[in-house]
């Protein structure tokens, strides 16, 4: 069976509204969602808000409310509530104050003909508040809202002590409103306000309530039900006290049945808590919500579940998960539901039933499957949700920076990793959204996604970013207005009679129109006169030049306020009458000698000269070029001869024309026709000048970087081309971008820029191109990449940490602000004071955030500043406030003595000891150590001091090195001492005289007494061990035994023993024991033995306090204990008094008794509890007693609230 197809679902079941609200007031919009515990994010322009002073946010189960407190223009934006999958947009629009606005809000526009006004009422009667309001004047109903203090809206209140009323009177057009107050009680006293608003008019009145006690006897005052047990005197503190409320209910006669407050709490919502509490006259809310915090709501067990599903599960897109839930019956079957419809058994979805658990597993989870699963077993069900978790979406293909005109289209395009990812698009931090006008629209295909501006403005130039949940890229877009570029300009023609003139422009905009003018007059098309546009082309052609013809040519583009002019030159024929055997001629108007012989002509046009030549008979025709003067090549000629190359002569009757076809560079020159025929030769000179773009220039070269600009500089190129440049264009592109983005449209005339609006931390290059008359050369070669970084913020907290006579230590903090770029270290500089030169105080920067100069001349009054460097220079210095003094300043010397020295130092023999104290004084101190009153001799242990500290040091440790050592730091006739205990402890030796006291039965009584050598620390017991002659394999009978005689029982009959003992400290056991001399035989049964006689002992002895009580002084409020320790045979009985009364069965007290030691344990002591405690021991051999004094003091802050009291 197929899936069926989910159907989004909203989350939202009240969704909030675009509201507007005045400058200056709060707004609040409302949502409620179909969950009470789901989770509510709220946003403003796609950024998280949280709840603060400007935003108020609040939940209360299904209900959330936005609260926008002081309204600002600034406010005015596009908002969002976001739940779960749902995501619900609403705006805000800010309307401004009018200008003629009082400060307060009372008797703004006068709308009340009757204000409230303030009153007073005693405790338990009625009183009613009127207000009046004319609406002949408004042009709806007006609305009336009444509230208590700043904030309580009383419409949400009324209940059994409020009720609201309002008439209308059709004569006079008057509202009247009334507010009843029933039963006041004492907390309604205080400040009351009215509101009326009718469209665009508001008035508002402030009125005040006084109530006075009721002075019925057995009255029941509320507020003393809810009075707080607090032992500190604060009122806010404690637990809610009901016991007045209770005990005069059981005397006082009320009308009507008795209410739970609690019951009525514990089942209503959380937003009808404030309601209840002001109808029942509940005053301490955060007591009320403490309370009904801690009391516990019993859940009923579920009877089909053992487990149930947990309140949600989260998985991976791709992955699967497994549902468990564990059944009270093995045997039941479940079914499982997805958003209310029942799961079939497919190969993505799994059911397993093992024992009393039940699976459904979920393969390759989509975002189909993020949805809500019940399991349903019987009448009863479990319910949890299910959230897939996309993984995050990486940009793949970058967005590129993009120039484009005014009035163009622009398409920003990235690629994202996974097909149909959701991206978000923002400009300059603002979330695109696709308008009504349908500015901006967003196109997706596959893994592509574009941006698409239909007609970008100036408005749209900015940084463009997309984001997705794994990644962002961020795109630079440039609008410029559209400006005509001239790619060729025309050039002034040079023609004869009845030749072809053609003035020919290229325009950068093919859909640009322009209009031709000779002199000033628009020409018009005629058959000779004929007029082109071809794409970006215009030509003006004029067949068979006449003299008419001659003159000043200028092309207008449509809308653009620039032209372009070229001059037309008409050569004059001279046709002369020359008879048979004439000497050849070039009839010219220039005889090519001076400058008005040089013909200009554009690189890649054609040039084509036409020479009027007569002789008889025909005069043959050489064309030679003039080679200019070299170094290396002599100068010489080229004769051009007929042919069909790009330079060629032709010659017709009474004609010479000389042709370059697309003209070039070295076609410069100066070119003579030589004419020859039997009568003579004649010779002209035609100086030729080709004209270009200029070279490229020189790779651009970085003078300085900013945070979001640099400054740039290049040569200019070494050939201009023929024509003077009139400035430069530069471009430049991100390091890893293939687009160059133009920065200037006109051509800027110097070799220094400063380029701007790049962004901080991403590689640029630069490139430049010159431009002259002619056009544009090719651009330069790239620039070095270069980062825009800002200098750091200086250096904080600079100051002073140590001087002496020659040397100033200074210690800062890092800048605030270090920017995109690594932060190299810090430069130190000082001068005099009165001076301006500043000198560095070393060579290079230093990396840490202290530095101490050295070096310096005693007395000199110098100021020093620090500043820090990166990758774009020094930051601005931070320097001290006051000039410092090199002078060294006497210190009291103080010793440090560490709180682990403050004790005894125990060390085992051959153990190493490293003792650091540190110290303070100025100048250096004079450090010394003694031990046990001797100047600490090298041999016993070595002293390294320093300027700070100083350090003794034992490489070995022997007995010998115990005992103290003193330490005193002097500075001329000023000390300090410490000193310092060291115990150097060892094993201890054996015990001695071990010997057999006793023997009987199966037991044997030892004796020994303690050793000589204890190792230096106290024996913390003994080891005593048994062993079969036989064998003899060593058995521990007792470890740790603290006495000096004991008892081995146990042995084995016909078995003779002997007996050794260990000594233990704190090292451990001693290396010897002490043997016994002679063994133990044990009996066998049956032989008879005749015990001796011995006298029984008496063991009875009277109780004797070993430990007696010791006299303190506690703190009120926290427990203390007081011990002592006792003995005695038979075991004594104990009693407890205080102030000699039995205190034995009081519940305040605790008594304990363990091995001997009593302990009385007093529970949270008051002040009372002080006095003279004592503690009695009896038995049948007598009794011992032992008293103590006890001192119960307050806090220093509760002290005088407590003896006011």
């Amino acid at each position: 069976m197929p899936e069926p197809v989910k159907k989004p679902v909203s989350a939202f079941t009240k969704r909030p509204k675009a509201q507007e609200a005045e400058e200056g007031s709060s707004v609040v919009f409302e949502a409620e969602t179909e969950k009470a515990d789901a989770k509510v994010r709220w946003q403003c322009n796609s950024k998280d808000i949280a709840s603060g002073n400007k935003y108020l946010i609040l939940a209360e189960g299904n209900k959330h409310s936005l609260t926008i407190q002081t309204v600002t223009k600034e406010d005015a934006s596009v908002y969002a509530v976001i739940a779960g999958g749902s995501k619900v947009k609403f705006e805000l629009k800010v309307i401004s104050k009018p200008a003629d606005a009082p400060d307060t809000r009372q008797d703004l526009t006068g709308l009340f003909t009757e204000k409230p006004q303030s009153g007073e009422v005693t405790v338990g009667e009625n009183f009613t508040f009127v207000a009046k309001v004319n609406a002949e004047s408004l042009l709806k109903k007006p609305t009336i809202r009444w509230f208590k203090g700043k904030w309580m809206d009383l419409a949400t209140k009324c209940g059994k002590h409020l009720q609201l009323k309002e008439t209308y009177d059709r004569s006079s057009k008057v509202y009247t409103f009334e507010m009843q107050i029933i039963a006041a009680k004492a907390n309604f006293a205080g400040g009351y306000r009215c509101e009326v608003s009718s469209k665009d008019k508001f008035d508002s009145c402030n009125f005040e309530l006084t109530v006075h006690e009721a002075r019925a006897p057995g009255g029941l005052d509320i507020r003393t039900a809810f009075r707080r047990t607090s032992t500190d005197g604060n009122d806010d503190s404690g637990e809610l006290d009901f016991s007045a409320l209770l005990k005069k209910r059981a005397v006082q006669v009320h009308s009507e049945p008795d209410v739970d407050v609690w019951n009525i709490l514990s089942k209503a919502p959380p937003s009808a808590y404030e309601k209840i509490a002001f109808q029942y006259g509940i005053t301490d809310l955060r007591g009320m919500l403490k309370r009904l915090k801690k009391m516990k709501k019993e859940e009923k067990k579920s009877e089909a579940f053992l487990k149930k599903l947990d309140p949600a599960y989260q998985v991976s897109k791709g992955q699967k998960i497994k549902l468990a839930v564990e059944v009270a019956d093995e045997n039941v079957e479940v079914k499982w539901l997805k958003n209310g419809q029942e799961l079939q058994k497919s190969g993505r979805y799994i059911f397993e039933s093992v024992g009393n658990m039940r699976y459904l597993t979920i393969n390759h989870c989509s975002l189909a499957d993020d949805a809500a699963y019940t399991c349903v077993v019987g009448e009863e069900k479990c319910t949890t949700e299910l959230f897939v978790k996309e993984p995050p979406v990486t940009i793949t293909k970058t967005l590129e920076d993009q120039m484009v005109m005014k009035g163009e289209r622009v398409e920003l395009e990235c690629e994202v990793s996974e097909e149909g990812a959701n991206v978000k698009w923002e400009k300059d931090g603002v979330e695109l959204t696709r308008d009504e006008s349908f500015k901006y629209r967003f196109k997706k295909d596959g893994c592509k996604h574009v941006l698409i501006i239909n007609e970008a403005t100036k408005e749209d130039c900015g940084h463009y970013k997309v984001k997705t949940n794994g990644g962002e890229s961020v795109a630079e877009l440039l609008v410029q207005e559209k400006e005509l570029e001239v790619y060729q300009s025309i050039a002034d023609l040079t023609v004869k009679a009845k030749d072809q003139a053609v003035f020919k422009c290229e325009v950068s905009d093919e859909n640009v129109r322009g209009t031709w003018y000779k002199n000033g007059v628009e020409v018009k098309a005629d058959p000779r006169i004929n007029i082109t546009h071809i794409g970006r082309i215009h030509k003006l052609t004029i067949d068979e030049v006449k003299p008419e013809d001659e003159g000043d040519y200028t092309f207008v583009p449509d809308g653009y306020a620039f032209n372009l002019s070229a001059k037309l030159n008409f050569i004059e024929v001279k046709i002369d009458f020359v008879p048979r055997q004439d000497p050849p001629k070039i009839h010219l108007d220039c005889l090519g000698r001076t400058a008005d012989s040089t013909i200009i002509v554009v690189a890649g046009n054609k040039l084509r000269l036409d020479v009027p030549i007569t002789g008889d008979p025909a005069p043959t025709v050489i064309w030679t070029k003039k080679e200019k003067v070299n170094r290396q090549v002599p100068p010489g000629q080229n004769v051009i001869s007929e042919g069909d190359g790009r330079v060629r002569v032709e010659t017709t009757m009474g004609h010479c024309v000389f042709t370059i076809e697309g003209a070039e560079r070295q076609d410069e020159g100066i070119y003579s026709v030589v004419v020859r025929n039997p009568a003579g030769e004649d010779t002209a000179d035609i100086n030729v000048k080709v004209v270009d773009v200029p070279d490229p220039p020189q790779a651009p070269k970085i003078l300085s970087v900013g945070e979001d600009s640099c400054v740039v500089q290049w040569e200019p190129p070494q050939f201009d081309g023929g024509q003077p440049i009139i400035g430069y264009v530069l471009e430049r592109k991100k390091l890893r971008s293939y687009r160059w983005m133009r920065l200037n449209f006109d051509p800027f005339a110097g070799t220094t820029y400063e380029a701007k609006r790049m962004i901080e931390g991403v590689p640029y290059e630069m490139r430049v191109y010159a431009v002259n008359s002619i056009g544009m050369s090719r651009h330069s070669p790239a620039s070095q990449p270069f980062v825009p970084i800002a200098p750091t913020s200086e250096p904080i907290g600079l100051c002073v940490e140590d001087i002496s006579d020659t040397s100033i230590t200074l210690k800062w903090r890092a800048p605030e602000r270090i920017g995109a770029a690594e932060l190299k270290g810090y430069g130190i500089e000082y001068c005099k004071e009165g001076t301006d030169e500043w000198i560095p105080a070393f060579q290079g920067l230093t990396e840490r955030t202290t530095a101490t100069i050295r070096d310096l001349n005693t007395g000199d009054k110098l100021l020093f500043r620090v500043r820090a460097y990166n990758m774009a220079g020094p930051s601005a210095p931070a320097t001290l406030a006051q000039p410092v003094t090199i002078r060294e300043i006497m210190q009291r010397p103080k010793i440090w003595l560490p709180r682990n020295l403050r004790q005894t130092i125990i060390k085992k023999v051959g153990d190493t000891v490293n003792i650091m104290i540190p110290f303070q004084g100025k100048p250096r101190p004079k450090v010394s150590w003694t031990k046990d009153g001797e100047p600490l001799s090298p041999s016993i242990a070595s002293v390294r001091n320093s300027e700070l500290d100083t350090i003794l040091f034992i490489r070995k440790t022997d007995r010998i090195h115990s005992g103290q050592y003193d330490l005193k730091v002097e500075i001329e006739n000023v000390e300090d001492t410490a000193r310092v205990t060291l115990q150097i402890v060892d094993l201890p030796g054996p015990p001695e005289t071990l010997k057999i006291v006793d023997t009987w039965g199966f037991n044997v009584a030892l004796e020994w007494k303690p050793p000589k050598d204890n190792g230096n620390c106290e024996i913390s017991g003994y080891n005593i061990q048994k062993a079969d002659k036989k064998t003899m394999e060593w058995y521990t009978v007792h470890d740790h035994y603290r006495r000096t005689h004991c008892v081995v029982s146990d042995l084995i009959m016909g078995n003779e023993y002997i007996f050794r003992v260990f000594s233990i400290n704190l090292v451990g056991l001693s290396l010897e024991p002490c043997t016994t001399k002679d063994s133990v035989y044990i009996q066998k049964t049956g032989i008879l033995y005749k015990p001796p006689n011995y006298k029984e002992h008496d063991f009875s002895e009277p109780p004797k306090f070993t430990h007696p009580l010791v006299n303190r002084s506690i703190i009120a409020g926290y427990s203390a204990t007081l011990s002592c320790a006792v003995r005695g045979i038979p075991k004594p009985k104990v009693t407890w008094y205080k102030n000699k009364m039995d205190i034995s069965n009081e519940a305040k007290y605790r008594m304990l008794s363990k091995q001997g030691v009593l302990t009385l344990e007093i529970r949270k002591p008051c002040p009372f509890d002080g006095g003279v405690y004592t503690c009695k021991a009896v038995n049948d051999c007598g009794e011992d007693v032992v008293e103590c004094k006890l001192e119960v003091r307050l806090p220093q802050q509760h002290a005088y609230s407590f003896f006011s009291e």
